[in-house]
C-alpha cells in the first residue's frame, strides 16, 4: 500500500498554519497543524487543494475549520529536487512544489480567524510506502527579503542496505542553491539543534531551538499508523557562505521542523 501527500505551510507575522492533504490505503485524509494544536480530519470532500491555493471546509470530532487562501507569485525548483534518485526504487519520494509564494486569505478555526493576506507560502510532497525511521527536516521562508531554506535528511534503504541522504535547498536573491547526495554534499552533523552542510564552495550552517512540537500522523508501510512531533514555529538561526564569504545570517522564529529517530 502506498501513500501521497502534499504539506502547504502559510505563515504570516508569529503565525502558521501547515494543511498536508492526502490519500494513505485508498482513505483521503487532512491534517491541520498550528502554532497551538494539530488536528485530524477523514471527511474531506467540501475542501480543495491545489498550487494556486487551498479552500477548506473541515468539519470532525467537534472541530471547524473553513477558508481559502490564493496563492499568487510561485518559485519553482528549477528541476526535481531528487535528481537522478528519481529513476530509482525508493521507500519515499520527495518534492517541492514552491519554494516562496505570496497568500491572500483566512481560515477560521473554531471560531478564531486567522489572515494570512501578505503573508508567505511553501509548497512540498511526499509519496511512497513509509517516512524514513530516522530523518531530520526543517524548512523556512521567513526572512527578510524574499528567500527560503529546505532541508532533509534521512536514512535510507536501498537493496538490502542503508545510506544518509540529503536533499536541500536555498533559494536567495533570485537564485537556487543545492546541497544534496547527488551533488555531493556533507552532512558535518545533523541533529535535532544543529544541521551543517558542506558542499565544495557552498556551506549552510542552521542552529534551531527545541521545543516539543505538536503530534501528526505519519505512513508505515502503507498505513497512517505512526506518530510524530513537528515544530511548526522554532526560533532558528541561518548561515549561508559561498567561497567562504557570508551571504546571509538570518533569525527567525518561525522556522518548521521534524526530528525523528536518534
Amino acid at each position: 500500500m502506498k501513500f501521497k501527500g502534499t504539506y502547504y505551510k502559510h505563515q504570516k507575522g508569529d503565525r502558521s498554519l501547515a494543511a498536508i492533504a492526502g490519500t494513505c490505503a485508498r482513505q483521503s485524509f487532512v491534517q491541520v497543524i498550528t502554532n497551538d494544536a494539530s488536528y485530524y480530519f477523514k471527511q474531506t470532500d467540501k475542501s480543495i487543494f491545489s498550487n494556486e491555493g487551498i479552500l477548506l471546509n473541515l468539519q470532525e470530532n467537534g472541530h471547524s475549520i473553513s477558508g481559502a487562501i490564493q496563492y499568487t507569485a510561485p518559485t519553482p525548483l528549477r528541476y526535481d529536487i531528487m535528481g537522478p534518485f528519481r529513476f530509482l526504487p525508493m521507500q519515499c519520494r520527495h518534492t517541492i512544489s514552491s519554494l516562496h509564494h505570496h497568500l491572500r486569505g483566512s481560515l477560521t478555526i473554531d471560531g478564531e480567524t486567522l489572515d494570512f493576506t501578505g503573508g508567505t507560502g511553501y509548497i512540498e510532497g511526499d509519496s511512497g510506502t513509509s517516512f524514513p525511521d530516522r530523518y531530520t527536516w526543517l524548512q523556512c521562508s521567513d526572512f527578510p527579503e524574499k528567500a527560503c531554506v529546505s532541508v532533509s535528511i534521512a536514512t535510507i534503504p536501498f537493496l538490502g542496505l542503508h545510506f544518509t541522504g540529503c536533499i536541500g535547498v536555498v533559494y536567495f536573491r533570485g537564485k537556487e542553491y543545492r546541497l544534496t547526495t547527488y551533488l555531493g554534499v556533507k552532512i558535518i552533523r545533523c541533529d535535532e539543534t544543529c544541521i551543517i552542510l558542506q558542499q565544495k564552495k557552498l556551506r549552510l550552517e542552521i542552529e534551531a531551538e527545541p521545543s516539543p512540537g505538536h503530534n501528526l500522523l505519519a505512513p508505515q508501510n502503507g498505513k497512517m499508523t505512526r506518530t510524530i512531533r513537528e515544530r511548526i514555529s522554532c526560533a532558528a538561526r541561518f548561515r549561508f557562505y559561498r567561497d567562504g564569504v557570508l551571504l546571509f545570517d538570518y533569525h527567525s522564529a518561525n522556522a518548521s521542523a521534524e526530528h525523528v529517530g536518534n
